[in-house]
């Protein structure tokens, strides 16, 4: 038997905060191959998750302390939809159809929580990037989280 402890959160939440991405990963499962990929994400306010798509696979995220918003993107970058998941929102959890174009906002450092998703990982087939943003590292990744934190729907990424 497995437990996920308030202990591994605030571990995770620790290791999230001096991680030069903002984030950490807990897997649950044993191995890549799994049928069935389970792992927990600490990550904080400053985390950038590059807008992407699963091109094989949907998601499951089951927020365990924090707050997210997901930003959903046409093909060429145009919002979607957003939607507040965690602490305060009524939303406990969301899930992600494979081929949606989204992004997570962090609100709150420590933001947790446990993923799900059908294996086994493929990295070469795991997620598409959207070429309309800049990739993880790249200077503009700053500017382009804060425009993602108040985008509405009707409104188009910033040409790179």
């Amino acid at each position: 038997m497995k437990l996920v402890s308030q202990g591994l959160l605030d571990e995770l939440a620790a290791r999230a905060a001096a991680s030069p991405r903002g984030r950490a990963h807990h897997n649950l499962h044993a191995s890549a191959d799994d049928r069935v990929q389970r792992f927990l994400v600490a990550a904080m306010r400053n985390s950038y998750f590059r807008p992407h798509r699963h091109t094989t696979r949907a998601e499951l995220a089951v927020l365990l302390r924090g707050r997210v918003t997901v930003v959903l993107f046409d093909e060429r970058g145009l919002v979607t939809g957003r939607c507040a998941v965690g602490d305060g929102s009524g939303n406990v959890a969301y899930e992600t159809a494979s081929g949606v174009w989204h992004t997570l906002i962090v609100e709150a450092d420590g933001t947790t929580f446990l993923e799900i998703k059908e294996g086994p990982y493929d990295p070469a087939s795991a997620s598409e990037f959207a070429a309309w943003s800049p990739p993880e590292g790249d200077a503009r990744a700053a500017q382009f989280l804060e425009w993602a934190r108040g985008a509405r729907p009707g409104e188009r990424a910033p040409a790179l």
